[in-house]
């Protein structure tokens, strides 16, 4: 019965997480690195799908990195990535409202690959004109949001997001950082801010269900002491 005793716990693995790191510092650190390597990842796929279609330009000087993109794209992609995965939980909180529709990861993977086709489709198919274009991914945008979200702060977010990063990709083109082939909207083309929200939908979902698991520790950590 003593030596029973004298046995030390191990610590128990739950998701990414080990119960024995229950400081909320170090779980939003852990969540952020991986937001900033998946949008990373995002963004050199992405990138390379509307570069071989022509859809945007760099300049021959910038294209250092094996994708034929800038070398600046991949890290802002995963920093906004970062702080797009942490907002969303983040203001679930602030708002009193926890999100619980389709929290699981099989439903954020499909979520995934839905955005990844909407990126597609804006390289890929042809419409007769811009106009089309960008009515067919703003309705598949918000379908995007109703199948995989449904959340006001999640609608909410995901506008501004795509207001901001509008407005930061006309800025980026009008000091002639990169351009599009055809703008139709100032300098960018009008489909733009679709891909936009539904990037802060995809990667809010991500970072809901990645915080999930930094709930479940804690609790798990209270419930043994």
């Amino acid at each position: 019965m003593a030596e029973n005793d004298a046995m030390p716990t191990l610590p128990k693995k739950s998701g990414p997480y080990i119960s024995s790191v229950t400081s909320r510092g170090m779980n939003l650190v852990i969540r952020g690195i991986v937001l900033f390597f998946i949008g990373v990842f995002l963004a050199l796929v992405l990138n390379l799908l509307q570069i071989q279609r022509n859809v945007t330009l760099f300049p021959p000087d910038v294209i250092t990195s094996i994708f034929s993109s800038a070398w600046w794209v991949p890290p802002c992609c995963g920093t906004a990535s970062a702080v797009i995965g942490l907002l969303y939980p983040c203001m679930d909180r602030h708002l009193g409202e926890p999100h619980k529709f389709k929290r699981e990861w099989s439903s954020v993977m499909r979520c995934v690959a839905v955005f990844v086709g909407i990126n597609h489709a804006s390289a890929k198919v042809d419409f007769a004109n811009n106009i089309q274009l960008s009515l067919t991914l703003a309705a598949l945008s918000i379908g995007l949001w109703w199948t995989f979200d449904r959340s006001r702060s999640g609608f909410g977010l995901g506008v501004g997001i795509a207001f901001l990063a509008t407005l930061v990709s006309q800025l980026l083109v009008y000091n002639g950082v990169y351009q599009y082939t055809s703008p139709d909207f100032l300098y960018v083309r009008s489909w733009l801010p679709c891909i936009f929200f539904a990037g802060g939908i995809t990667m809010g979902n991500i970072g809901r269900q990645l915080a999930m698991y930094e709930c479940k520790v804690i609790a798990e950590k209270s419930h043994e002491d």
